[in-house]
């Protein structure tokens, strides 16, 4: 028993340069993974700056996005050419001098390239921070190692819309990227200290698995470009959208063919039929869905119905990062006193009933009803964020690490933009229905609608009589046409309050269809 317990001790003992290299790893997580949001908040000074139209500005987050999907799952890959030390400083220094460019471009088509070489290299920075902590780390210590790979990723989600308003109020977009050039900075002396250099294997570039490889980025693309303009392209009626989406499946089916076929994959596909990883890999995949969708939803709530400003907005996101900064130091030693599979059904259930708290929105509800639906959720995420991530790698071989942190980043980024593009559109879809059926109430054969009308045209023509003939004609009817017009308002501001509403309700169902799912995970004490 002594002997057990002197092993195990000996393996949680880990040095600082081991601590410097996973603590550079995160801090790299985390700006790659705020830069996705980061620009949401300032698009609209962005485009103006630049003289963009609302496409073309649409086009910042997409190449951002499109070219970070497909580093994210050939990371693992690179690694083993070009060894992790190399990979990261690579990704770190192009990261660095294409934020730099993003800084001072002078128009959208140099912003636009910049942005997507900026995702690119800054793509390696999260599947790798996953896979340091996997891999440098002892079994004992892969909690504390995904509290702060958690901190990284939902900090850094709650952090990007904050920051980016905040410094486009109060100085300039362009502040976005200068603020990004120390922390880099820091993290390449991070790397440089703390990761040994080891040899390469350029003869594996020889038999690479190119075909592979090629489909993944053309598939994977498409379904990024799809997903991003979709919405503004009306989906299925716009035949760019449907040829992307064509092309998406076609690049996607061929890609996971040649990867079940081939002996040595670039990424084993094989490891989602690992019973563990796989269920892992599902959850992740609603997970991603049902937080990117929220954290695109809110700001988008706040603004359009409460009239929040970029800065208001950031505030108003604060609670939501503090509270996942401080669960996912509280989560480890939670994880140790239960399981981890305890931990992620809780983690699951708090997010469900996070969603489920803004189901009955009004226009009442701004930050006192979203922002404690925010803490909720918080709370539940950090669990789930780590805790899943612990269970998802349990039991696998140190060679599949690399294909395993790759494939399940990619599983929760995928996740991540269906998820809000499908939040989009039926906030879409749901606000026509709801429009639609309050009109049919609204006629104007509907005493209790005329006596509402003439109510809002005495008041609006400043006379509180209750006889509408003691109105001039011409004032009369002038302030009708203005109630006609408040009375639209309102019917518009309650269908689309609804429509978020039906929203919520949907990503509540599917936290709680992964609250239930969570009991079949397999989970063992080490």
């Amino acid at each position: 028993m002594t002997t057990t317990r002197l092993a195990a001790a000996d393996s949680a003992n880990v040095s600082l340069r081991t601590w410097i290299a996973v603590l550079g790893g995160v801090f790299g997580c985390f700006m790659a993974g705020m830069n996705v949001h980061v620009t949401n908040a300032s698009l609209p000074d962005i485009r103006g700056s630049l003289g963009a139209s609302f496409e073309e500005g649409s086009w910042i987050t997409t190449a951002y996005l499109v070219a970070e999907i497909i580093v994210i799952p050939l990371t693992g890959w690179l690694v083993q050419v070009f060894t992790i030390r190399r990979v990261l400083l690579t990704g770190a220094s192009g990261f660095l001098v294409f934020s730099l460019v993003c800084s001072v471009a002078p128009n959208i088509d140099t912003m636009i390239i910049a942005r997507a070489l900026q995702g690119a290299f800054g793509g390696v920075l999260i599947p790798l921070s996953f896979q340091l902590i996997v891999t440098e780390l002892p079994v004992a210590r892969h909690p504390l190692g995904m509290a702060l790979f958690a901190i990284a990723n939902n900090v850094a989600q709650a952090a990007g819309p904050s920051m980016g308003g905040y410094l486009t109020d109060m100085y300039s977009w362009r502040w976005i990227f200068y603020l990004q050039i120390p922390p880099t900075l820091v993290l390449l002396g991070a790397i440089s200290w703390s990761i040994k250099p080891m040899p390469m294997h350029l003869a594996k570039l020889r038999n690479a698995d190119w075909p592979g490889i090629l489909t993944m980025a053309i598939g994977l693309s498409a379904l990024q470009i799809a997903l991003e303009e979709g919405g503004r392209q009306d989906w299925f009626s716009s035949p760019f959208i449907v040829n992307m989406l064509i092309v998406a499946v076609l690049g996607l089916a061929v890609f996971a063919t040649i990867q079940l076929r081939r002996r040595e994959p670039f990424i084993n596909l094989r490891l989602l039929g690992r019973y563990n990883f796989g269920i892992a890999s599902l959850m992740q995949f609603l997970f991603g869905a049902v937080v990117f969708g929220v954290v695109f939803l809110v700001p988008n709530y706040f603004a359009e119905l409460q009239g929040y400003s970029a800065r208001d907005i950031g505030l108003a996101m604060i609670p939501y990062g503090l509270v996942q900064f401080a669960m996912s130091f509280l989560t480890p030693p939670l994880m140790r006193r239960t399981s981890a599979r305890t931990a992620i059904i809780l983690g699951f259930a708090l997010v469900a009933a996070g969603c489920l708290m803004n189901i009955h929105l009004d226009r009442y509800a701004a930050s006192n009803v979203i922002v404690p639906s925010l803490i909720v959720r918080g709370i539940g995420q950090s669990l789930v964020v780590i805790a899943l991530s612990v269970m998802a790698v349990d039991g696998l071989e140190k060679s599949q690490l690399g294909s395993a942190s790759g494939l399940f980043t990619m599983v929760r980024n995928v996740g991540g933009a269906i998820g809000i593009a499908v939040a989009s559109q039926i906030v879409v879809e749901r606000e026509k229905l709801h429009a639609l059926r309050l009109g049919e109430s609204i006629t104007p054969f509907s005493s209790a609608f005329q006596e509402r009308v003439v109510y809002l045209a005495r008041l609006l023509a400043g006379n509180h009589a209750p006889r509408a003939d003691v109105l001039p004609k011409g004032e009369l009817s002038g302030a009708r046409e203005l109630a006609f017009g408040i009375i639209n308002q309102t019917v518009g501001r309650e269908a689309l309050l609804m429509a978020y509403s039906d929203t919520f309700l949907i990503a509540g169902i599917a936290m709680g269809a992964c609250t239930l799912g969570a009991f079949i995970l397999r989970s063992r004490r080490h």
